[in-house]
């Protein structure tokens, strides 16, 4: 499946992709319109794999999650199919993944500031619906990228993850400077 900023995704077999060389132009995926449109995400979906959903994440914050069944499989590079209601008030389609329920959801803004959320907290809705909202953002702010972690981290291995530079664990403010976290780090320099 890939997915366009206008709202829009395509599901083709993986079949229909031939294949090219190293440094070919390669085949169209889904059809893009409008100049300033252009592909934000591809993933790949198993058809057999029930337990999975379509997420899909718009840069004002809202978001869904919708059963890969809804979307038809198509040849590649057609229009593709309505995969968010794209409005003013959700802006432009900015991600999409495949989840299960026990997964979570981490958000960052651009303005830095990152969320985690279980993946079962967001509804299961039609392709054709804006979806809830998952963030309350700041004005002139947007999603800047999002990624779902399984519980034992991004690649499902903690270990393997914090040897590849990517630590898994979240920190809130409050455990950070809470002083009586004995975790909690201490600034020599500050003012006591």
């Amino acid at each position: 499946m890939m997915a366009i900023k206008s709202g829009r995704a395509i599901r083709f077999g993986e079949e229909k992709v031939r294949p090219t060389g190293r440094g070919a132009i390669g085949v169209t995926g889904i059809e893009v319109d409008d100049k300033n449109d252009e592909v934000i995400g591809m993933i790949c979906v198993n058809k057999d794999d029930k337990t999975r959903t379509v997420l899909v994440v718009s840069e004002n914050g809202y978001g869904k999650r919708t059963p890969i069944d809804d979307y038809r499989v198509t040849n590649r590079g057609g229009k593709g199919v309505k995969t968010i209601n794209v409005t003013d008030k959700t802006g432009k389609l900015v991600g999409i993944l495949d989840v299960t329920e026990k997964e979570d959801l981490m958000i960052t803004c651009k303005t830095g500031i990152t969320i985690r959320m279980p993946v079962n907290g967001i509804s299961e809705q039609g392709r054709a619906t804006q979806g809830v909202k998952l963030i309350r953002l700041d004005e002139g702010d947007g999603i800047a990228a999002i990624i779902q972690l399984n519980e034992n981290g991004p690649n499902g291995n903690h270990a393997q993850d914090v040897k590849n530079g990517i630590d898994s664990t979240i920190e809130t403010p409050k455990e950070k400077d809470d002083p009586t976290n004995p975790a909690a780090e201490q600034d020599p320099g500050a003012d006591v």
